[in-house]
């Protein structure tokens, strides 16, 4: 099942069930006594397994076509996200980081878009080395602290996809990546959650990140450094997690380029510290695509962000 949130004529933001991704039935039709936001209903035992019920028993839905689909998460106390967690990416920016610890750094709301809405990059004369990074969100439904590794799935309401959008001048200047990770409307994720029991073993899927239909990033799942279970289990070691946290587990390394490829591999168009072949830096008019299999795909237009003038409010 997908729980999504959505806009239409009537509504400014309500949630909804598909069990396709291309019809929808809100869920304040299916069971008018839910709460409207998902942090609270993913907060509630059984609610997911009582919207999945009334769903399958449901008629023919909306389509999804004929509303605009929102960042799902309303509120959420905490976007985690985690730094070098791939293995090619490692080997490509010859960084190092800790085996047995993930890199962990914070992103703020304002940091992202949904699904179908513009991410924003920056005017040249504020940043140039703009990169997309497509990665596995992870969604918290049942709280908790503490808690043991063979028990950090049962905390996980489901998944969904990301696009960590990152500014790598302003990542890289001082040794918190802070800013460069937070640029408004700067990352993406979405389209909707689907639920652990459908999604299934991440370890099991793959990721593709595509820059105006080129494959710029694809790897299994099972590259990751510090996996799923042993990264919930260390957050609740600190905080106790709430239903809505939301975790990005890292993206994977450059796809080298094809023979034809003369973008990918024009190391003097890119301004990153780590000049990589087969990585193109997101620009205005671009299409970003990240794909997950199980999860479906996170489409995003880029466009300018204004100009850097003074503005108040």
């Amino acid at each position: 099942m997908r729980l999504l949130a959505f806009r239409d004529t009537t509504t400014d933001r309500s949630l909804g069930v598909s069990a396709d991704g291309i019809s929808f039935h809100p869920v304040a039709a299916l069971a008018p006594d839910l709460p409207a936001d998902i942090e609270t209903l993913l907060g509630l035992d059984g609610v997911l397994d009582r919207l999945a019920g009334l769903l399958a028993a449901a008629g023919p839905g909306r389509s999804l076509a004929d509303v605009t689909l929102l960042p799902f998460l309303d509120r959420s106390n905490a976007f985690w996200a985690l730094a070098l967690n791939f293995k090619t990416h490692i080997a490509e920016t010859g960084l190092t980081t800790s085996l047995d610890y993930p890199h962990l750094f914070l992103r703020t709301a304002a940091s992202y878009v949904g699904s179908g809405e513009p991410i924003l990059a920056p005017p040249e004369s504020v940043a140039r080395a703009f990169d997309y990074e497509g990665e596995l969100g992870v969604v918290i439904g049942k709280p908790g602290r503490h808690i043991p590794v063979d028990r950090a799935l049962e905390h996980v309401a489901g998944y969904t996809i990301v696009n960590e959008g990152s500014v790598r001048e302003y990542q890289m200047h001082n040794r918190q990546f802070g800013l460069g990770k937070n640029f408004e409307g700067s990352g993406s994720y979405g389209p909707w959650m689907v639920t652990a029991d459908e999604f299934g073993d991440p370890t099991k899927h793959s990721i593709e990140t595509r820059l105006n239909g080129i494959v710029r990033q694809r790897s299994g799942l099972d590259d990751l450094l510090v996996g799923v279970a042993e990264t919930v289990a260390y957050l609740s070691q600190g905080y106790r997690l709430r239903p809505g946290d939301m975790i990005a587990m890292g993206t994977p390394g450059a796809l080298p380029p094809a023979q034809d490829d003369i973008e990918g591999r024009d190391l003097s168009r890119q301004y990153g510290p780590f000049p990589t072949p087969g990585l193109v830096h997101m620009r205005p008019n671009d299409l970003v695509e990240v794909e997950i299999s199980g999860l479906g795909i996170l489409s995003n237009p880029v466009v300018s962000d204004q100009p850097p003038t003074y503005r108040a409010g």
